[in-house]
């Protein structure tokens, strides 16, 4: 059964003023994947693109050696999808069959279930995490297959399509259902990000947090403080996948602008040093000019996968 948690579970404010003060839903549609269908794609029923070296739902680093995008499918592509997507250029991060276990936490999920996709044929008790009751709640729509529920089918079959195993978006989206266990709220600017008493099982395997930390944070020193509080939700030897905007200040969430903390490559590497953490790989993608449309500044992205060293504090 889908556990949903409310406000009162989390440590910390969970209604703050401003969005960036905690998980924000308003990040454009580009960094995590928003209602809104924006840059370069057609809608929700059009195959994604994908763009530089890994611009996918989900395959971010859970690809299997030897499954090939060119695999043949089960099934058709969602109805709509009139075009071929994109050749698929490969994950950002090499680590197949290294990232894997039983419990899996994605720090600020949004109201977004495509940077799962992937990760979900290979943990069985995931917990999704917001901020804001408005994204928790479209989680719960979609987790619970209700009609007025974002649809996510295109993501998933381009999901499929690149991971190469023959599997179906169908069977894909049933397989992310049965293992999202809860959805509750998280403050990564607490010290106990999801409050004393939290029902996900903790220490987890692994975290995968996408374009979350560097924008809620109003300055670099919060941004490390934000790492290692969500780092105390990770057992030693433990994963994290982290994916973030580079050398950002701002992006429009409507008519406000929203401020966020600028990070290098070499930032983000010394925050997970500083954190306690082994990077395995740290790999940078250039937005190149036709998708800067004027909805932020940022210059590129960043994918890092690192492992917590034994002895760091749980």
């Amino acid at each position: 059964m889908l556990q949903m948690g409310s406000d009162g579970d989390a440590g910390g404010t969970a209604g703050r003023g401003s969005p960036g003060a905690g998980i924000s839903s308003h990040n454009p549609p580009w960094r995590c994947g928003s209602l809104d269908v924006e840059r370069g794609l057609e809608g929700p029923s059009s195959a994604p693109e994908v763009r530089g070296r890994c611009w996918s739902p989900g395959s971010l680093v859970w690809s299997d050696p030897g499954a090939s995008p060119s695999s043949q499918l089960e099934g058709e592509a969602p109805q709509g999808q009139g075009h071929q997507p994109a050749r698929h250029r490969g994950p950002p991060c090499a680590c197949p069959g290294e990232v894997t276990g039983r419990t899996l936490i994605d720090i600020g999920s949004g109201p977004t279930v495509y940077q799962l996709l992937s990760a979900c044929a290979h943990f069985e008790d995931i917990t999704m995490t917001d901020f804001l009751d408005v994204n928790r709640r479209e989680l719960g729509r979609w987790l619970r297959e209700e009609p007025e529920a974002f649809d996510w089918s295109a993501y998933s079959w381009h999901a499929c399509l690149m991971e190469g195993r023959g599997e179906s978006w169908q069977e894909k989206e049933r397989q992310l259902r049965a293992r999202v266990k809860r959805v509750l709220p998280i403050d990564v600017h607490q010290p106990q990000p999801l409050g004393t008493a939290s029902p996900a099982p903790l220490p987890a395997d692994a975290l995968v947090s996408a374009f979350c930390l560097e924008a809620v944070s109003p300055d670099l020193a919060s941004f490390h403080r934000a790492l290692g509080h969500v780092t105390t939700l990770l057992k030693p030897g433990g994963h994290l996948l982290l994916i973030g905007g580079l050398e950002e200040s701002w992006y429009q969430a409507g008519e406000v602008r929203l401020g966020v903390v600028p990070v290098s490559a070499g930032m983000v590497r010394e925050a997970l040093v500083r954190g306690g953490y082994e990077v395995r790989d740290l790999r940078t993608y250039t937005m190149p000019a036709h998708l800067r449309t004027g909805v932020d500044d940022v210059q590129g992205v960043f994918f890092a996968w690192a492992q917590k060293k034994a002895g760091v504090a749980v």
